[in-house]
């Protein structure tokens, strides 16, 4: 078999490999053995690059590999659990920004032989690929910063900004034709340059004008603009694999999208216009006209409360990331599993700052999977849950949700832990979420505040228990 076909059949077999990925990481208790997959599947798609494909300049692919395979390293030791959000847009920042950098290159090849239509259809790939990838270089940027908590998770509502992002697209395609044109006659930089300005400044303006609470639609979005955009990275280069590859991921994160805009009950093109939320932290605005009045309990209280219970449900938000106490919350479920307390976790599909961040969390402290549950599968169970124990959330147990029909969370499916008999909050203040909604939660009669750190108050409900 020649090289061709070697790097052909490496090829169906790393692909082969992406889509068990895929398929591992649908389920915790497979989702170890999908990253494996994904792992051995790259790794057989570069050697078989390097070995069939790349024939000069070695020296300047394993410095590269080096570098980058260093820095990539030294990053994923460093970074905490909390930042995986903010590290997953960063990431995908640098595939646009791989998308424009192969763009160009492929569009300055001395070495290119394409003509007529050949050469139209070449230069319709590069410039979409070079579009696509801008788009996701600069709206990555601007979502890291947000995550980060850089830049403020206060949307960005410019005055005529609909007919801005209008305005930009039209010219977009204009320079894209221009482009097209130019190319043919030799030429097509300039056109190319100003594209790549226009898509920077809408990729920074789309993610800029949404809120915070939307902020987990917008990195399964970027998630799926990145496979695009290495989709066209694969027509540029002619590269089945990675034409594959982007589409599995470009699709992948499409749906993802999807399912995180229905579990918010959320049109994805009102996202994409403005989305609602604020940076959080602060105390909304009408708290003093709440009927009722916050009742707080002490960490040893609300460790009597959950040793007299029988069911338990766990609802973890943001503010447990933040934290750090996902370790403990899994100490306090064995003692309370011990004591023949049935305990369970409620996740919110928006919980946290990214797609599955809570399920990671507690995967990390190695609650079992089996007691883990999405909401769906545990709302109808809260009339008979003891006490719900909230860490951290806050728009995902928000009644307003269901009861307002003029709160900007209206229509958006939360975890109902106020129909059970006794509800624990644990917030280090009154302040809002990211949505900057009041929760009527904390008024109710059956609801108790643990106001401080969640690491601290836990480890003392802890030690009482």
């Amino acid at each position: 078999m020649n090289s061709a076909g070697i790097v052909t059949v490496s090829y169906i077999i790393a692909t082969i490999l992406f889509i068990l990925a895929l398929s591992g990481l649908a389920n915790q208790e497979t989702a170890r053995r999908g990253n494996w997959y994904g792992i051995i599947g790259m790794s057989i798609a570069l050697l078989a690059t390097m070995i069939g494909v790349v024939e000069r300049h070695y020296e300047i692919l394993l410095i590269a590999l080096l570098v980058g395979g260093s820095i990539g390293l030294f990053v994923a030791r460093r970074v905490q659990m909390t930042q995986m959000p903010e590290l997953v847009a960063m990431l995908h920042s640098l595939v646009g920004l791989a998308a424009v950098a192969v763009g160009f290159a492929s569009f300055m090849d001395p070495e290119k032989h394409f003509a007529g239509v050949e050469l139209t259809i070449h230069d319709i790939e590069t410039y979409l690929g070079v579009l696509i990838g801008a788009i996701t270089l600069s709206g990555s940027v601007v979502a890291f910063g947000k995550l980060s908590g850089r830049i403020s998770g206060t949307p960005l509502t410019l005055p005529g900004r609909h007919w801005l992002n209008l305005g930009l697209l039209v010219g977009a395609i204009w320079f894209g034709y221009e482009f097209v044109v130019q190319s043919a006659a030799g030429d097509g930089m300039e056109p190319l340059v100003i594209m790549t300005g226009i898509a920077l400044l809408f990729g920074a303006h789309m993610v800029l004008a949404i809120g915070g609470a939307d902020m987990p639609v917008v990195v399964s979005m970027l998630n799926s603009y990145s496979g695009w955009a290495a989709a066209a990275t694969g027509f540029m280069l002619g590269n089945d694999l990675l034409i594959v590859t982007g589409a599995l991921v470009g699709s992948s994160g499409a749906i993802l999208s999807y399912i995180m805009c229905r579990a918010m009950n959320r049109k994805f093109f009102s996202v994409i216009a403005g989305g609602f939320g604020t940076a959080g932290g602060s105390v909304a605005k009408g708290a003093e006209e709440m009927q009722g009045e916050v009742v707080s309990l002490t960490a040893q209280e609300a460790a009597a409360m959950l040793a007299n219970a029988k069911e338990v449900m766990i609802i973890p938000g943001y503010g447990m990331a933040v934290a750090q106490a996902q370790h403990t919350v899994n100490e306090i479920t064995k003692v309370l599993r011990a004591k023949r307390i049935n305990v369970r976790f409620g996740i919110h599909p928006v919980a946290g700052r990214m797609p599955g961040h809570m399920n990671v969390l507690l995967a990390e402290a190695r609650v079992p999977y089996d007691i883990v549950f999405e909401m769906d599968e545990v709302n109808a169970d809260f009339p008979n849950i003891d006490v719900s124990v909230v860490i951290g959330a806050n728009d995902i147990v928000n009644p307003a949700a269901l009861d307002e029909p003029d709160s900007p969370i209206a229509g958006m499916p939360v975890l109902e832990c106020w129909k059970g008999a006794m509800t624990i909050v644990l917030k280090r203040t009154m302040a809002t979420g990211y949505a900057g909604v009041q929760n009527p939660l904390f008024y109710k009669e059956n609801t108790r505040m643990l106001f401080g750190d969640a690491k601290e108050t836990l480890d003392e409900v802890l030690k009482s228990l």
